[in-house]
């Protein structure tokens, strides 16, 4: 592995994971902020959509040792690959139900619940169907985190997933941190909170936060 590029924004829940995927490998990586509200959206732009066509955060670029690059986007995606080329620490569990319970729980944030707080999504609910953006967002956020606290009683240790961080940990975190954005209350989702207070004594978790991140604005 010669060189790692990770194309993100601070607030991104989606760069926000691969940042902590890359964190609990131990992997370095270059961090390019992508301003997406500046200037209409960074990510619009010609050169970076030459990157990545779908015009969003993260993009992972990585460059192996004999001038081979390797771009990848979707946070998924990203993960799975630092999963194959990393395998220690371990991000999935080793036993077969397991695994797919961990990508279950992990799919329930990154299909059920970001895409429809995504921000082309409420941008659109805003200003074209005139309805209350925030509202809509707050929505799907409960009936995913109510989904999310009973299917993660099957599996949780101190994390979603036994006592080992994993990728359902991995998309938690951000998107708890979102739902807080959005006014969401989240004493209904004890378990949930419980998690997440354990991973964020880690810290590769500590070092993925949004304020910490070099394009950090004030809130």
């Amino acid at each position: 592995m010669k060189h790692v590029r990770l194309h993100g924004y601070w607030r991104s829940s989606a760069s926000w994971r691969v940042r902590l995927g890359l964190n609990l490998k131990g992997i370095p990586f270059e961090y390019l902020a992508v301003h997406l509200v500046k200037d209409g959206g960074e990510q619009h732009k010609a050169a970076y959509r030459a990157l990545n066509p779908m015009g969003r955060v993260p993009t992972l670029e990585w460059m192996e040792d004999d001038g081979q690059e390797r771009r990848l986007s979707e946070s998924m995606a990203i993960l799975e690959y630092l999963e194959e080329r990393v395998p220690s620490p371990a991000l999935l569990p080793s036993d077969a139900y397991l695994r797919a319970r961990t990508r279950m729980l992990a799919e329930t944030v990154n299909s059920g619940i970001q895409p429809l707080q995504n921000t082309s999504v409420v941008l659109r609910v805003k200003d074209v169907l005139k309805a209350d953006e925030k509202a809509w967002a707050a929505h799907w956020n409960v009936h995913g985190l109510t989904s999310l606290e009973a299917a993660v009683q099957a599996t949780a240790g101190r994390y979603c997933v036994g006592d080992a961080v994993s990728f359902a940990d991995v998309l938690l975190v951000p998107q708890l941190y979102g739902a807080r954005r959005l006014g969401v209350d989240l004493k209904p989702f004890p378990t949930l909170l419980r998690i997440e207070a354990a991973c964020n004594e880690l810290p590769a978790f500590q070092a993925a936060q949004p304020d910490r991140q070099p394009d950090a604005q004030p809130v």
